[in-house]
């Protein structure tokens, strides 16, 4: 086995979900998931699909009728952006799009540059293909996460082959500006660094918007800018387990990344892609219910943990996640352990996401019961009442 391999750190939001998956007493937050189903519409389609004996491959680079349905979609959103069919594959989930952005970009020995804390899957892949990772870290202040715009610039110099950028950013909620993409596009530009966007959350943004999504960097680049952007289904149509996402690239980029599907999955599976339509199709009823909710959850979660005595959080611009910090408990690992078997909450832990998250936790408020959000927050508070440091 590579000795990278070997190296990888085992996922603590697993460590902590093992710890408590089974118990029916528990309040489980700790994943990146909302408790409700794909929508019906979604699921009738998978299951029309099979039925009609869709069992067999596709093409690697997805349906061309949902790459074109795609296209539209991005266009609904980013109608400067240039998005058409022919810049567009379909990947078997948005963790595969950015493990085939970094295969199709980085060779054993580049430097990366990643902003965090963020979901850990990102700094692994890099690191999976021998690349030199250098993080660069968000900085809180009273419970919000603010770019150093400074030291990024600085990080990035004509060494780096690639930067990764997570906005809407799990965990922290924390979302670029329209102003700070242009910035870091242009650096990008002059050092001639790979620039790959994690914008899998740009439909959970609760901020008011023309096209209902977060800033994106498609908005200020050119198609044919050294840029990818990966997307997900999972999310803002509830489809975690599904696995289909999608990059955006320039089309000089296609033929090769097809290449990649091929050697690592071949095709996403046609009913998926079926489901994926029917998603695209009713996505102004599914998609604004969703981000309504949500934001319901945020604004019942928010408040009631800013009302526990040492909490510091803020409300997140974009996401799915409080992420918090609680006086005095410098420990993520250890609290999260704790409120799982003692309190019954379960929650994940700060440093999963990085050392800069070390003594925060994040909780997922995508609840389909907001109820349950209270709940949670009652158990940690009567937690607290019998565990404050001395």
């Amino acid at each position: 086995m590579r000795q990278v391999i070997a190296q990888l750190e085992a996922s603590k939001i697993r460590e902590i979900a093992n710890a408590g998956l089974g118990r029916k007493d528990v309040l489980a937050f700790w994943f990146g998931e909302s408790d409700e189903v794909t929508p019906e519409v979604i699921r009738r389609a998978a299951i029309e699909s099979l039925a009609s004996g869709e069992t067999f491959y596709s093409q690697n680079c997805g349906l061309p009728e949902l790459r074109e349905a795609l296209a539209q979609y991005m266009g609904d959103s980013h109608p400067t952006a240039g998005v058409n069919a022919e810049r567009i594959v379909v990947t078997s989930g948005g963790v595969s799009a950015l493990m085939l952005a970094v295969q199709a970009l980085v060779d054993a020995g580049d430097e990366v540059v990643i902003v965090t804390p963020v979901w850990p899957n990102l700094v692994a892949q890099p690191a999976i293909m021998g690349a030199q990772v250098r993080c660069v870290p968000l900085q809180p202040h009273g419970g919000a996460w603010q770019l150093d715009m400074p030291a990024l610039l600085a990080a990035i110099t004509p060494r780096t082959r690639l930067l990764i950028v997570n906005a809407p950013n799990n965990p922290t909620g924390w979302t670029l500006t329209c102003e700070e993409q242009q910035q870091i596009l242009a650096h990008c530009r002059s050092t001639g660094t790979w620039l790959l966007a994690d914008e899998v959350y740009e439909k959970l943004y609760y901020e008011p918007t023309p096209h209902g999504c977060a800033p994106s960097f498609l908005d200020v680049a050119e198609p044919e800018n050294r840029l990818l952007v990966a997307h997900s289904f999972s999310k803002s149509f509830l489809m975690t387990g599904w696995r289909l996402g999608w990059l955006v690239l320039p089309a000089s980029l296609v033929d090769a990344m097809g290449k990649l599907i091929e050697f690592n999955t071949s095709c996403a599976s046609v009913f998926t892609q079926r489901a994926a339509l029917a998603a695209l199709a009713y996505r102004k009823e599914i998609t604004p219910r969703i981000v309504a909710h949500f934001m319901h959850c945020r604004d019942t979660l928010v408040p009631l943990l800013s009302q526990v005595p040492g909490v510091q959080v803020a409300p997140a611009r974009g996401g799915m996640y409080a992420f918090f910090r609680i006086d005095g408990f410098d420990d993520s690992m250890d609290v999260a352990k704790r409120l799982v078997a003692e309190a019954g909450l379960g929650l994940a832990p700060g440093e999963a996401f990085g050392v800069e998250g070390r003594g925060w936790l994040r909780w997922c408020f995508a609840s389909k019961d907001a109820s349950r959000l209270a709940e949670g927050v009652r158990r940690l508070s009567k937690w607290l009442e019998h565990n404050r440091p001395q």
